[in-house]
């Protein structure tokens, strides 16, 4: 790997390059914060499909984009004398150091889930009135979800066992049922949820990523069903004018070839 000096000049570089980007480039001079956001999730959204296929060339990749956005949001800044690239590194270090007492304070921890609930009356003693303010709202509903729990979990808000959240899963399951028969569509939909939303606090019991676990289907579904189109195109049938069992063969076969 390259040594702490070879890193840091590979920064420079970049930040010497952004500075005679914004200078020279047309498109790069005319760009703001709010033109720059959307891409910037964009971005974001490419370095998760690169972690979920754990395509590290691509995730080296992607990381560049993102290092490159955070760069330009810094250069915008500098320009309005409101910050700079040397703020935001500071800032993030000062954060990380008062968020970590059991690391640069005398505060003893046991585990993982102590330095959880450490954070969180940390962030309260910093001014926060509520330990959701850090969610964004422009968050996915399935990600915010799962981001709530893991922040009401940090102060203590939160079930003992596994078997608890899965029993709630039932009893929302059966709410559901019952919003179901009476046909009511503004019920069943807030029935509907309060599922996902046990679902995806059961995801946090079980220790894993619901987001990462839909994905996975997602990519997995999208996959079988693109065989089956390939298949039928093969025999020159359109997927309109097949029946369902038709069809269900060779989803079986792409089961299979998975």
């Amino acid at each position: 790997m390259n040594s702490r000096e070879t890193q840091l000049q590979a920064f420079d570089r970049l930040l010497t390059i952004m500075e005679e980007l914004r200078a020279q480039c047309p498109w790069d001079r005319k760009q703001t914060m709010q033109t720059l956001r959307h891409l910037t999730i964009e971005e974001t959204y490419e370095l998760g499909d690169a972690i979920l296929d754990n395509d590290l060339k691509e995730i080296k990749g992607e990381l560049g984009d993102l290092l490159l956005h955070i760069v330009f949001y810094a250069k915008i800044g500098s320009e309005s004398k409101s910050f700079d690239i040397a703020d935001v590194a500071n800032g993030i270090c000062e954060k990380l150091i008062n968020r970590h007492p059991h690391i640069y304070g005398d505060v003893k921890v046991a585990n993982e889930e102590e330095v959880k609930q450490n954070w969180e009356k940390i962030k309260l003693k910093e001014g926060k009135k509520s330990v959701l303010e850090g969610v964004p709202k422009s968050l996915p509903a399935l990600v915010k979800a799962s981001r709530i729990q893991d922040k009401v979990a940090g102060v203590g808000f939160d079930w003992e066992e596994p078997h608890q959240v899965f029993e709630k899963v039932n009893e929302e399951l059966e709410e559901l049922q019952q919003e179901i028969v009476t046909g009511d569509k503004d019920k069943i939909e807030a029935e509907f949820g309060d599922v996902l939303f046990s679902m995806i606090n059961y995801a946090r019991f079980l220790g894993i990523n619901p987001e990462n676990a839909l994905e996975r289907t997602n990519k997995k579904f999208s996959k079988r069903f693109q065989y089956l189109e390939r298949e039928a195109q093969k025999k020159g049938i359109y997927l309109q004018d097949m029946t369902l069992k038709e069809m269900d063969i060779y989803w079986e076969a792409a089961k299979k070839a998975d």
